[in-house]
C-alpha cells in the first residue's frame, strides 16, 4: 500500500524453487495484525517509511474483511487486499469492482507459491461477493497477465515547456474566474465536481467516504523540494466548475528563473473551465516547466498547444482489468454499435469463465449467456479484460495474434462495438 496502491513485488515467476513442503496459511487480516501486515508490504517496496498521516489514511481505508495475509508461523510473508469500488463502464453504469491493492511477497518466500495462493483466494472471494470485475495498477505489469488481467487503460505523462509549447484557449475561457483556496477548505466543492465527472468516462472510480482525503494528503516527504500543495478553483456565476491542485518547485539557472509546476490533479466540467485552469498553470510566475502525470490520453490540452513536441508526452499503462464473471461483466456495459457475436473464452485460472458466450447488445443494453453455437472469435480472458473499457481494440489484439477470427466479419463487428463511444478510459488516481 506504499505509493500507488495496487502493486506487487513477487517477480515474474512464482514457481516452486525446491520448498514444495511449504504451504502458506491464508486468512483475512485482523485489525490488530495491520501494523505487521503493513510493515511486510513496506519492506517489499524497499522499506521506506511513510509519513504518519499517510499510514493513518491507509489504515482507515482498509476493509478488513477484504484483505488477506499469508503467514509462515508468526511471520507475515504475503499481503493482498481488495477495496470495494464502483467503476464506470462504457454506457455510464457504475459497476461493483474489486480494487486489488497492497500485493507483496516477502523476499524470503518468493517462488514458493505465495502469490498464486493469494491470487487464487482473492478471485474466489471476489466471485463470492458478486463483483464481476477486479482491477489493479501494477508496478510490474508482466506479472498479472497470467492471472487474467489485461491492460485496459493508459495515461499520459508530460513535461511541458510552457514558454515554447504555446496555448490557445476556446471561447468562454475569459468568463471563468480563478481564485486561490486552501485545498482542505474547498474539498467538498472539488469533490462535487469530481462526482459529476465520474459517469462521463469509463475507468473512473466513484469515491466512497474517506477517499477524498487522498487528494489533499500533503506529507513533506512527497514534495521533493516543492511547495506545500496549492489549489486554484474555477468558478462561473458563483458555481465551482473546476479545480487544480499543484506544487511549485522553484529553480534558478544562468538565464534566470527555471521553476517547475507539478500538477497533482485537475478536473473541470466544461472546456472553458478546463482551458482556464491549464492557462493558469502555464503562466505561473518564475516557472517554465509544467509536469503533469497520469492524465487522460485524450485530454484537451494536447489540442490547445501549438507544439506538442515541446510537451514530451509519454504513454504508460494504467488500469488492468480482469473479468471475474464474463456473463455479468459483458451485460452491465453497453455497445456503441449493434453486436451479436459468440466468444470462445479460455480462462485457466478461473475455469468457470471458460467456454462459449453469446453477446448480443447495442447502445441500450446487452445480454451475454452461455451457448453451444459455433465460436465467432476465440481469445483468453486477458484479452477480454484489455478490451473491456473500450481503450484497446479487439482488432489491435488480433493484429498481435491474441484474438482469432473464426467467422469472417466478426472481428470488425465486435471491435467497433466494444469502443468506448466517446472519452477514452481513464483512472484518475491510484489505490
Amino acid at each position: 500500500m506504499a505509493n500507488e496502491r495496487a502493486r506487487e513485488t513477487s517477480g515474474t515467476s512464482d514457481v516452486t524453487d525446491g520448498s514444495a513442503d511449504f504451504e502458506p496459511v491464508l486468512r483475512n487480516l485482523a485489525p490488530d495484525e495491520w501494523d505487521q501486515w503493513y510493515e511486510t508490504l513496506l519492506r517489499a517496496f524497499g522499506g521506506v517509511q511513510e509519513a504518519p498521516e499517510e499510514r493513518e489514511l491507509w489504515n482507515s481505508l482498509t476493509e478488513f474483511g477484504r484483505f488477506l495475509a499469508a503467514w509462515d508461523g508468526d511471520a507475515c510473508v504475503g499481503t493482498a487486499g481488495a477495496f470495494s469500488f464502483r467503476l464506470t463502464v462504457p454506457g455510464g453504469a457504475s459497476v461493483p469492482a474489486a480494487g486489488v491493492t497492497g500485493v507483496s511477497v516477502a523476499a524470503t518466500h518468493r517462488r514458493r507459491g505465495v502469490l498464486t495462493s493469494l491470487m487464487r483466494r482473492q478471485l474466489d472471494d471476489v466471485r463470492s461477493w458478486g463483483e464481476p470485475l477486479a482491477v489493479l495498477t501494477a508496478s510490474e505489469p508482466a506479472i498479472y497477465g497470467r492471472f487474467g488481467y489485461g491492460t485496459a487503460s493508459f495515461q499520459t505523462d508530460a513535461e511541458i515547456d510552457t514558454e515554447r509549447a504555446g496555448l490557445s484557449v476556446p471561447a468562454g475561457t475569459d468568463a471563468v474566474r480563478l481564485r486561490y483556496a486552501t485545498p482542505t477548505d474547498v474539498l467538498d466543492a472539488c469533490e462535487a465536481v469530481y462526482a459529476r465527472l465520474v459517469a462521463r468516462r469509463p475507468g473512473m472510480l466513484a469515491r466512497r467516504p474517506g477517499w477524498e482525503r487522498l487528494g489533499v494528503l500533503d506529507p513533506e516527504s512527497e514534495r521533493d523540494g516543492g511547495s506545500p500543495l496549492q489549489c486554484v478553483v474555477a468558478e462561473r456565476d458563483g458555481e465551482t466548475v473546476g479545480y487544480a491542485r499543484f506544487r511549485v518547485k522553484p529553480g534558478w539557472g544562468p538565464a534566470g528563473p527555471e521553476g517547475t509546476v507539478v500538477l497533482s490533479s485537475l478536473d473541470a466540467l466544461d472546456p472553458a473551465a478546463d482551458a482556464a485552469l491549464w492557462r493558469f498553470l502555464f503562466s505561473i510566475d518564475l516557472t517554465s516547466t509544467l509536469v503533469a502525470r497520469g492524465r487522460p490520453v485524450d485530454e484537451g490540452w494536447q489540442h490547445m498547444v501549438a507544439d506538442l513536441r515541446r510537451c514530451r508526452p509519454v504513454l504508460r499503462d494504467a488500469l488492468h482489468v480482469r473479468l471475474v464473471d464474463v456473463g455479468e461483466a459483458l451485460e452491465v456495459r453497453t455497445y456503441q454499435t449493434p453486436v451479436d457475436v459468440v466468444f470462445e473464452v479460455e480462462d485457466a485460472f478461473c475455469p468457470w469463465n471458460t467456454g462459449r458466450w453469446r453477446l448480443s447488445g447495442d447502445a441500450k443494453g446487452a445480454s451475454c449467456e452461455r451457448t453451444e453455437d459455433a465460436a465467432d472469435l476465440t481469445l483468453s480472458i486477458r484479452e477480454l479484460g484489455a478490451a473491456y473499457l473500450g481503450g484497446v481494440s479487439l482488432a489491435a489484439l488480433a493484429a498481435a495474434g491474441r484474438v482469432r477470427e473464426v467467422r469472417r466479419g466478426a472481428l470488425a463487428e465486435a471491435s467497433l462495438a466494444f469502443g468506448s463511444g466517446g472519452a477514452a478510459p481513464w483512472l484518475p488516481h491510484g489505490f
